[in-house]
């Protein structure tokens, strides 16, 4: 008698599609496989200039006070050009946008590399870059934003959250450690090289992205403008829900600042590098299994959830003796804030009319880059009153009272249903309408 071979599980390829990456946006549009790799090649970049910048003025004036400086110069450009990039994302082609300032990163990392070469490098070229750089970036997210929505069909928008969340990730835990090997072996010069490298290399490819003009709704770039993206976020509390939200838990539970402190009350200083690439590899991990959040329809519940979980597993690592027990959760920590950022892009792509979807995405920028700034302050702050550990565990605590709260004063973020809520059943029907109706012919993409 011969034993039979086993049969083959029919619902096992089913089963892992449900869990994998949804790879529909990659499959179904050439501009979001161009924008994707452009975005992952200049995430590399910018990470060895991330790491390069802070080491080179630690080494030029030997100050701590000197490479904190970096986070004020900052942030002025972060809130005016947030704004303002966000106006203009709706009235420019945001193809154009997104190549001039690729294209400026550039030059400014050509402005490193060639300060960096000079006998004696200058310290005030390098707050000037950041300056600019974070001028011109916070000019591009806005736009960056804004075209996604035109590229990918309504219907892909979570996969392509979750597969854009996925190349930050890949980044945010392979690029830092190739910058320190990069910095540390090679010198500072061939980081700021190989940045400007990487730019020239993500222009090249967004250069074969399509046109994308402006709405004909769109508002030409004022204050006039700013202000109607303003009150239009305003009018729509779920909207401003996943704001405050992300403001909340970011300013009360983001440990980053205390984490070389915690590392030393555990007698473990070598497990500081595992503390700060936990939080992205537990993100990680969701965006590798992040098939099934195409299935979601509750996104503003689960918004709160993340967020909530977040503050809970925070608060767990602040009062855990065992580092590893910490790793885990900054590891569950990291997983959970990065399901509140998908849902949190679901929402926002697939609710705000495209002719406010620039000005509105300048909004998202402040929120999720002005709290985990002013996260750090607090952290920090709190940490040489109570101690290291209070500040991580209250700071948890603080994060899940607030999230609580404000869920209970935006009743409408926690009832959202992407199935029947006004908002993304008339623009999921309009991008429908668009897409079945015939394409004019247009002249091909200018440079």
């Amino acid at each position: 008698m011969t034993a039979e071979s086993p049969t083959p599980d029919p619902a096992r390829p089913s089963r892992l599609r449900a869990v994998l990456p949804d790879l529909a946006p990659w499959r179904a549009s050439a501009d979001f496989r161009r924008l994707w790799l452009a975005g992952l090649v200049t995430t590399f970049g910018s990470f060895l200039t991330f790491v390069a910048l802070p080491v080179q003025i630690k080494e030029l004036t030997g100050s701590a006070a000197a490479v904190g400086a970096i986070g004020a110069v900052e942030l002025v450009p972060l809130i005016v050009f947030g704004l303002y990039g966000g106006a203009l994302a709706d009235a420019l082609d945001k193809r154009k946008l997104i190549l001039w300032t690729e294209a400026g990163q550039a030059v400014l990392s050509a402005a490193l590399l060639v300060n960096a070469l000079l006998p004696t490098p200058a310290i005030w070229p390098l707050y000037v870059v950041a300056a600019l750089s974070s001028a011109l970036v916070s000019v591009q997210r806005p736009a960056l934003d804004a075209l996604l929505p035109r590229i990918v069909a309504h219907d892909h928008l979570p996969a392509a959250a979750s597969l854009n969340a996925l190349r930050w990730q890949v980044g945010g835990v392979a690029g830092p450690a190739l910058a320190g090997v990069v910095v540390a072996y090679a010198g500072l010069g061939w980081a700021y090289g190989a940045d400007l490298v990487t730019f020239v290399v993500s222009v090249a490819l967004a250069v074969g992205l399509s046109a994308s003009p402006a709405s004909h709704e769109a508002a030409k770039p004022s204050l006039k403008a700013i202000a109607e993206g303003a009150r239009y976020a305003w009018s729509r509390k779920e909207l401003l829900g996943t704001y405050v939200v992300d403001i909340a838990a970011m300013l009360f539970a983001l440990p980053l600042a205390v984490l070389p402190f915690l590392a030393d009350e555990l007698n473990a200083p070598w497990s500081l590098g595992l503390m700060y690439a936990a939080m992205p590899a537990g993100a990680m991990v969701v965006s590798l299994t992040s098939g099934w959040t195409s299935r979601v329809h509750r996104h503003g519940r689960a918004v709160v959830l993340a967020a909530a979980l977040w503050g809970v597993a925070v608060a767990a690592a602040g009062v855990s003796r065992n580092v590893w027990l910490v790793l885990l959760f900054l590891a569950l920590g990291g997983a959970a804030d990065m399901v509140s950022g998908v849902f949190r892009g679901v929402m926002w792509n697939q609710t705000i009319p495209d002719e406010l979807r620039g000005r509105l995405a300048g909004i998202e920028l402040l929120s999720y880059s002005v709290g985990p700034q002013l996260g750090q302050t607090y952290t920090g702050g709190v940490a040489a009153w109570k101690g290291v550990r209070t500040s991580v565990w209250s700071g948890g605590l603080l994060c899940v009272g607030a999230v609580g709260l404000l869920a209970l004063c935006l009743p409408k973020l926690m009832t959202y249903d992407a199935r029947t809520n006004e908002h993304a059943v008339r623009l999921r029907e309009r991008r429908r309408a668009a897409a079945a109706a015939p394409a004019p012919a247009t002249a091909p993409a200018e440079g």
